[in-house]
C-alpha cells in the first residue's frame, strides 16, 4: 500500500460526545490507508461507543485508562505521544479543549496530548452551538491555537439535539485530510 498514511502511527483521542460514532468511521477508513491506529477512549467516551468497536476496525487494543493497557502494551502514555506520528482529538469536546489548555491531565487521553505538544496534534471539536460560542470555551480554542494546537471545523448544520448551527464536528475526509497536512 502506498500513500501518505501508510505506516504511519496516528494516536486518536475519543472523548465523550455524540460524534464519537464518527471517531470509529475515522478510525476504519485510517486504518485501510495503512496508518497504525492506536486509540485512547475516555471514560465518557466509553459511554457511547465500544472499545470493541476500535478494536474491530484497527486490529489494535484500545487504552481507556491510566491504569490499564491491552495486553500487548508495553509503553507508556509519554511514549505512545512520542511514537505518534500525529494525534487527532475527535470528538473534541469542550472538557477535552479545556483540559489541554489549562495542563489539566486527570486521565489518559489528557496526559497523552500534555506529553504530545511537541507533536502535531489536531482538534476536531463537536459540541452543542451554544456551547461552541460559550466565551470560555472560545479562550481555550484560542490558547490551544497559541499552543501551536490545530483544529479542523467544527462544521455548521444540524447537532444531535436538533438544533442547527456551529458545533457539528468536521466530515471524515477533512480530518483526513488535515492529518495528511499535519505529516506531510
Amino acid at each position: 500500500m502506498s500513500g501518505k498514511l501508510n505506516n504511519r502511527r496516528i494516536v486518536l483521542g475519543v472523548s465523550g460526545g455524540i460524534a464519537a460514532y464518527k471517531a470509529a468511521d475515522l478510525a476504519g477508513k485510517l486504518t485501510a490507508q495503512g496508518a497504525k491506529v492506536s486509540c485512547i477512549l475516555t471514560a465518557n467516551a466509553c459511554e457511547l461507543v465500544t472499545p470493541k468497536t476500535f478494536e474491530a476496525v484497527t486490529g489494535q487494543g484500545v487504552f481507556t485508562s491510566l491504569w490499564s493497557a491491552p495486553e500487548d502494551f508495553r509503553i507508556g502514555h509519554v511514549e505512545l505521544a512520542q511514537e505518534a506520528d500525529v494525534v487527532v482529538v475527535a470528538p473534541a469536546t469542550a472538557n477535552i479543549i479545556g483540559k489541554v489548555a489549562h495542563g489539566i491531565c486527570d486521565d489518559l487521553l489528557s496526559t497523552t496530548l500534555c506529553a504530545a505538544w511537541q507533536r502535531p496534534v489536531i482538534f476536531a471539536p463537536a459540541m452543542n452551538t451554544r456551547m461552541w460560542n460559550n466565551p470560555a470555551v472560545q479562550r481555550n480554542v484560542e490558547t490551544l491555537r497559541q499552543m501551536g494546537f490545530r483544529l479542523v471545523g467544527p462544521g455548521e448544520g444540524r447537532l444531535a439535539c436538533g438544533e442547527e448551527g456551529p458545533g457539528r464536528m468536521a466530515e471524515v475526509p477533512q480530518i483526513i485530510e488535515a492529518i495528511e497536512a499535519a505529516i506531510a
